[in-house]
């Protein structure tokens, strides 16, 4: 206890250790009045003649809702790399593409290569240019990935689907080109 009022009052006073030799004639500690006199009231005290009336508090506004911000539908600002399409339409398209290739691949015993070169490439450009055509059309409205989000199935969802569906499409092409067949032979 002792130490904690030594240390306290070299803080709040004069230091009491003699710096004058160690410092020469300057002294860090700057002199603060020590009978300071502080009143602390509180409610409980107050006389009931003194009393204020007691003023109700102001009842609150309805804040009003700020307008959601318009989501531009230009074309540059919907196609860029970080707008809203270009992810979610490869995203989508991946997961079609994954699950054809699979199922393609299950009911022939083709793999993906060979289903491409057997007639499968208009079909891409068919399937490409509908999804792409249907994902911008909302976009190009102005709606936004988000407002159409559900409690499962919400747009970061889609995202991380999609991510994970063009992963899965190059790891099964490349899977299908070291091995030299399909992944999946019945």
């Amino acid at each position: 206890m002792a130490a904690s009022c030594y240390g306290v009052s070299s803080v709040l006073g004069r230091s009491p250790v003699n710096t004058k030799h160690l410092l020469g004639a300057s002294n860090f500690a700057l002199p603060i009045k020590r009978n300071l006199k502080f009143i602390v009231r509180s409610s409980a005290e107050q006389n009931d003649d003194t009393k204020e009336p007691a003023i109700a508090p102001p009842t609150p506004s309805p804040t009003p809702i700020p307008p959601k911000p318009k989501v531009s539908t230009d074309f540059f600002d919907v196609l860029a790399f970080s707008g809203p399409a270009p992810e979610r339409i490869n995203g989508r398209l991946a997961m079609t593409g994954f699950v054809a290739a699979i199922a393609v691949e299950l009911a022939s015993g083709r793999d993906i290569f060979a289903q491409v070169q057997n007639g499968g490439f208009p079909w891409f450009v068919f399937t490409s240019a509908l999804l792409s055509v249907a994902s911008l059309v909302p976009l190009f409205s102005g709606q936004t990935p988000e407002s159409k989000a559900g409690a499962v199935m919400t747009s970061d969802a889609e995202l991380w689907n999609g991510r994970f569906a063009m992963l899965g499409l190059l790891a099964l092409a490349l899977t299908e080109y070291i091995k030299g067949g399909a992944l999946v032979s019945l």
